[in-house]
């Protein structure tokens, strides 16, 4: 006789995403995120959060409260890791702590992960210093407006809109002063986060048509906001920055422009491919084993990674490159080559491109130099600039495909709409191709739009194709382009030459 195994229960975790900003989730919820099976998450879950998931089932939180605790319940006893994903913190939510509640009676068992609460979180992206003493309150039931009004320290109250007027006639009533600071903050702690400072006696007036939950900061500490602006007074602040960039290299500059206050939004234009014949590759990495170069010159990140997989495929490491000489055209090229423990001997001390490479680059000696032959490995439509310019210093060149660059699909309607139209403050362009596929699947950036060029031969590409560049930076990297584009509207603010923000949608948190 046979007996089935039976399951070994799941858990459920409640877990708080926080305020709105995927940066502020606590590391114990992260770990959580990444080892469940099911997610049931509530409709405002900033979607930055719910994607760290990643391979789970994720389904809307259904039904009353005691329905919703039945599912995860059934769902790990099924032997599921089950995340109730709630914006906010979990237990300072009424209907969350039935669900808890509900849980508790059953024998499943459950963790409870906080969220950062609002109300500390959003005065704080707003600049407004609570200090040690401080009262909360939400405003959108019933509220003791006396002993509110006569709490110590900063009034922190959770509002909407049609609260405001209430809310500050109350307090007024009550004993406080009408020019008291108010502080109003919508979509606190998000990229769309917008504050507005008045008084209690202008507050429905100056705040009342914010739309959704606003945190509003009430006392003398909200006149020292403008010092404590951090958040909001970035220099790209609020910016969309078009980011057209192979889908695996977009990470890096998306989140240098958000360290900025913009908002990224990444167009793949060019997606990366091996070439259609291996038989190349294999002969040189054959032809560095057996000494045949003397330098290997890298003239992208991609290029790198393709010699690498190449390596992997062969069951070789860093010491194929033994004897051999590394140049990399430009300091993020170098940064991935130190990924894989090789330090390179030469990078351009000027012009981060290959017209500054060839300025440093040693030419041929016969009696110096054991070997003539350098290995450069490159895209498919490189041009030829650096091979010509290495063969007049005496060297011989196996110039040689290591990856193919195919144009991507283009992108939604409403983004190429927003290209052409002037939707974007900004657009970053890392190389020529980028610009050539951009236009190509997507149209020329309207002229208001600032381009970004990372090194002259993209600014020589974007201007041939009628575009204007407003920013290029000393250093050929994505930090420094990034970096410069950031200072150029900073510059521009402080001239005055900027035009009024354009209002934009706010961020929806799904």
């Amino acid at each position: 006789m046979t007996t089935r195994a039976r399951k070994t229960p799941g858990r459920v975790a409640f877990v708080g995403s926080g305020p709105g900003d995927a940066g502020l989730l606590t590391v114990r919820a992260t770990e959580l995120l990444a080892r469940a099976e099911l997610v049931v998450t509530d409709p405002d879950v900033p979607k930055e959060v719910v994607g760290l998931a990643e391979g789970a089932e994720v389904r809307p939180a259904v039904g009353e409260a005691a329905d919703v605790a039945k599912d995860l319940v059934n769902e790990a006893r099924n032997g599921r890791s089950v995340v109730r994903l709630v914006s906010g913190d979990p237990l300072t939510l009424d209907a969350v702590v039935t669900e808890a509640q509900c849980v508790a009676k059953s024998t499943v068992d459950f963790d409870v992960v906080p969220g950062v609460p609002g109300g500390t979180a959003v005065p704080a992206y707003a600049g407004v210093a609570l200090g040690a003493v401080h009262t909360e309150a939400d405003v959108r039931s019933t509220v003791d407006w006396a002993g509110l009004a006569a709490a110590p320290g900063t009034l922190v109250l959770h509002a909407t809109g049609s609260h405001l007027a209430e809310a500050a006639s109350s307090l007024v009533e009550n004993g406080l002063a009408p020019q008291t600071p108010v502080a109003v903050t919508a979509g606190g702690t998000a990229f769309g986060q917008k504050t507005v400072d008045t008084s209690l006696a202008s507050l429905a007036a100056d705040a009342g048509d914010l739309s959704g939950q606003l945190v509003v900061t009430v006392g003398s500490s909200v006149a020292g906001r403008s010092k404590l602006s951090w958040w909001e007074s970035r220099a790209l602040y609020g910016w969309r920055v078009l980011v057209p960039r192979t889908k695996e290299q977009a990470g890096a500059m998306s989140e240098r422009l958000r360290e900025h206050g913009a908002i990224p939004v990444e167009v793949p234009t060019i997606s990366v491919e091996p070439p259609r014949s291996p038989a190349q590759m294999e002969r040189s990495v054959k032809g560095l084993v057996d000494g045949r170069y003397q330098w290997v010159i890298f003239t992208s990140t991609n290029a790198v990674r393709a010699v690498w997989e190449k390596f992997r495929e062969f069951g070789l490491d860093a010491r194929a490159f033994s004897g051999v000489k590394i140049a990399c055209v430009g300091e993020s090229t170098a940064a991935k080559v130190r990924s894989f423990g090789i330090i390179p001997e030469l990078i351009p001390s000027g012009e981060q491109s290959s017209e500054g490479l060839l300025a440093d680059f040693p030419p041929y000696d016969d009696i110096l130099d054991p070997v003539d032959r350098v290995l450069l490995p490159r895209a498919d439509i490189a041009t030829e600039t650096l091979a010509a310019g290495l063969r007049e210093r005496g060297w011989e060149i196996d110039d040689v495909t290591a990856y193919r660059t195919v144009r991507a699909a283009p992108p939604p309607a409403d983004t190429r709409e927003m290209i052409k139209s002037g939707g974007f403050d900004a657009v970053c362009f890392t190389s020529s191709s980028t610009v050539r596929n951009l236009v190509g699947i997507a149209g020329k950036p309207h002229t208001r739009t600032l381009v970004a060029c990372i090194g002259p031969q993209t600014a020589e590409t974007a201007r041939e194709f009628g575009l204007r560049v407003d920013v290029q930076p000393e250093f050929a990297t994505v930090p420094a382009l990034v970096d410069a584009l950031a200072q150029h509207a900073a510059r521009l603010r402080a001239e005055g030459a900027l035009p009024p923000p354009r209002k934009t949608k706010r961020l929806r948190r799904s």
